[in-house]
């Protein structure tokens, strides 16, 4: 029996909303060395976002040279009226907007969130037809005609990304399975190597492998090969090397107007890490960046978060570019101050807890430059685990992201009254949970580690909570949480922080720091929970998949972290009619059974992460992810009222007489291509990069 496949699953709507982040009032009341400090790294950090597109799939690069060629030549309103003259619908002309906004917005053509495949809502014969219109279908033609049918292409292993050939990547070559990268993991390991900016592709011989493991950087040299038996280790490093010296040199030119020596030395950093390919290099400028006390101007740009590679190691280059808000900077500093109060309160030990908490900075800004597949609420970086466990982090709320992200909201399976309240207090619901999530979240908790001469961060009896018996198992030299925790490590930290978020949440010493008290901080509570078990409970499913599983991090914590209070009758999802569902939640119950049933699954998340104990962590995790019945049968009533996450439009800074500006643009996918083709001055450049990267890398996909 052959499975049809559902169309509309992946294309984006119509009606596909675009919001604008405001960020012009913020960034005017910058100095003028302040604008050219942002305005440089964010043209580094728009350039290294190209890199994005190379990580996603083969064909991301080739559909944004064919897309920026098309949106470069001529305005969307002269488009537009020669394809309606031409016969053309308007639906037809904004499936093509739609499309082009959605892959630009997601650097790439699978989405950021979820990571599904995003095509054209208009059949390939007459989307062709459509770019004929064009003044440079002579020009794009040739390239159209070899993509066009992997940008339709719904066949086994191209809906998603991961690994093959059940789903698809461009960290790994095709012939990579799960045991190859365990075993160059293991290498990398003993050699003290890390994988965030690197590949992996294998070719294979007359019963020889050899693993190629890319580093990105500009400068290209000779590999570094190492032999152990059948098996031959090669470091190739000039990766993406024309983009990465793009980075490299708008970071140049952002140093001269660093406000100080340590933002100069952070700059300097990265600079010698994207030439060079060293990621040592990159720990240096995160160094110095947590040193970097309060700018003006917040940026951290590399290649960051693991969400998407199927191993769990590599990271996505991302770059961001925002603006203190130094309004609500002040509460989070104040929840910093009291940082080590609150820490006290969580369901386990000291002894599970950071010797000394190393006090960040914790800002929230407003964003001017974000570049990457998606834009997130919050951060706490760097992700190195030796940086953070003995050196410090950051945190940083994306202020603006947060009042756009719930913008034209629509709030199915709520009761009228709980409807009501989470558009009233969702907002600030949001501040306060990122707030937590984010700095006693991510920022909390030790992993315990021995040397290999038998020194310990640990005492050597230390108990374990949930057995009674002394530990068993800790982190061994060259081990960190991604390597040893792999592909569950996001989703199981991203619960972990959420976790965290929500028991603090009850105490009204937290709520009082962000300005809620009395009944206001009891609504605050209550729509924090209800948000996060709405996301989990009534919205989860839309990033699950029958065979497949869960698409997204943030996505599985939520819904793992509804289970668990249904399970603890808190929360009931009940289906009152036909295509419909339920989501309630006792609010009595909070502060008694909600938070004695986080509490308790929160301290095994601690234990289990602490300790490395995979195993068990991955038991305790898979049983309350687990998709089925009823939540099988009410899939199809989620997918039914399943609402597009929003895209948002960017401005871009521009030098004129000597002075930067900042050009802001209508929020409609037309708004957001006119920012994409404004981005760039050195169009031949990137276009030559991303498609010679691509006709490098074809033989491996």
């Amino acid at each position: 029996m052959v499975q049809t496949i559902d169309k509309t699953q992946y294309v984006l709507p119509f009606d596909q909303p675009f919001v604008r982040l405001e960020i012009e009032s913020a960034f005017n009341g910058l100095s003028q060395q302040e604008k050219l400090y942002a305005h440089h790294i964010s043209r580094a950090s728009w350039a290294g976002g190209l890199v994005t597109f190379l990580q996603t799939s083969p064909e991301s690069g080739p559909i944004f040279v064919l897309l920026h060629k098309l949106f470069a030549s001529e305005k969307a309103t002269d488009f537009t009226g020669k394809a309606l003259k031409a016969g053309f619908s308007d639906e037809e002309v904004k499936a093509l907007y739609v499309y082009a906004g959605g892959v630009f917005a997601n650097a790439g053509n699978y989405k950021g969130f979820g990571d599904t495949k995003i095509i054209p809502n208009i059949e390939q014969e007459r989307l062709e037809k459509l770019l004929e219109v064009s003044r440079v279908w002579l020009e794009i033609q040739p390239l159209w005609n070899k993509i066009k049918d992997s940008i339709y292409d719904l066949g086994p292993g191209k809906t998603y990304l991961g690994y093959h050939p059940q789903g698809l990547t461009t960290y790994l070559s095709k012939n990579i399975t799960p045991e190859d990268t365990t075993k160059v993991q293991d290498w990398l390991k003993s050699r003290k190597i890390e994988c965030y900016n690197t590949r992996l592709f294998k070719t294979e011989q007359n019963g020889k492998v050899l693993y190629e493991i890319r580093m990105a950087s500009e400068e290209k040299k000779d590999p570094e090969i190492f032999e152990d038996g059948n098996v031959t280790y090669s470091i190739t490093y000039g990766d993406y090397s024309p983009l990465m010296g793009l980075v490299a040199k708008s970071l140049v030119d952002a140093e001269q107007y660093a406000a100080n020596d340590t933002e100069k030395s952070m700059l300097q950093g990265y600079v010698s890490s994207f030439k060079t390919g060293s990621l040592d290099d990159h720990k240096k400028g995160s160094r110095f960046w947590i040193q970097d006390k309060a700018p003006a101007v917040e940026t951290y740009i590399g290649f960051i978060e693991t969400y998407r590679d199927p191993a769990g190691v590599r990271g996505e280059f991302e770059g961001f570019v925002a603006v203190v808000n130094r309004e609500m900077t002040s509460k989070f500093t104040t929840l910093v101050t009291n940082a080590e109060t609150f820490l006290k309160l969580l369901p386990w030990s000291k002894d599970f807890e950071k010797d000394t908490f190393l006090k960040p900075d914790f800002t929230s800004l407003d964003v001017l430059t974000f570049a990457g597949s998606g834009i997130p609420a919050g951060i706490n970086i760097p992700n190195y685990d030796d940086i953070r466990q003995t050196e410090g982090f950051k945190n940083v709320s994306l202020g603006n992201v947060i009042p756009a992200s719930y913008q034209q909201s629509v709030t199915p399976f709520l009761t009228q009254e709980d409807a009501e309240l989470l558009q009233k207090w969702r907002v600030p619901a949001f501040e306060l949970q990122v707030g937590l999530h984010e700095l006693l979240g991510h920022g909390s908790g030790k992993l315990l580690c021995k040397e290999a001469d038998g020194q310990s961060n640990f005492p050597n009896n230390l108990i374990d909570p949930l057995t009674g018996e002394p530990i068993a198992s800790w982190y061994k030299p060259g081990d960190t949480y991604d390597t040893q925790f792999g592909p569950l490590s996001s989703s199981y930290e991203e619960c972990r922080a959420e976790a965290v978020g929500l028991y603090l949440s009850l105490e009204p010493e937290v709520l009082k720091i962000f300005g809620h008290e009395g009944s206001q901080a009891e609504e605050v509570t209550y729509v924090n929970w209800l948000s996060l078990v709405w996301a989990g409970a009534g919205r989860g499913l839309e990033l699950w998949e029958p065979g497949r599983g869960w698409l997204q991090a943030h996505a599985q914590a939520r819904y793992v972290l509804a289970k668990v209070l249904i399970q603890a009758g808190v929360v009931q999802v009940t289906q009152p009619s036909e295509g419909d569902l339920l989501v309630s939640m006792d609010r009595a119950a909070l502060r008694g059974a909600g938070r004695c049933a986080i509490g308790s699954f929160l301290l095994k998340l601690q234990v289990y992460k602490a300790t490395g104990n995979l195993e068990a962590a991955q038991k305790l995790y898979n049983q309350y992810s687990e998709v089925n019945e009823p939540w099988l049968s009410w899939r199809s009533i989620v997918l039914a009222k399943k609402q597009p996450r929003k895209i948002f439009v960017q401005a871009n800074t521009y030098v004129e007489n000597a002075s930067v500006k900042v050009k802001e643009y209508e929020a409609t996918a037309e708004g957001l291509i006119e920012s994409w083709v404004d981005r760039f001055d050195n169009k031949e450049l990137i276009y030559e990069a991303l498609l010679d990267q691509t006709k490098a890398d074809a033989q491996y996909f």
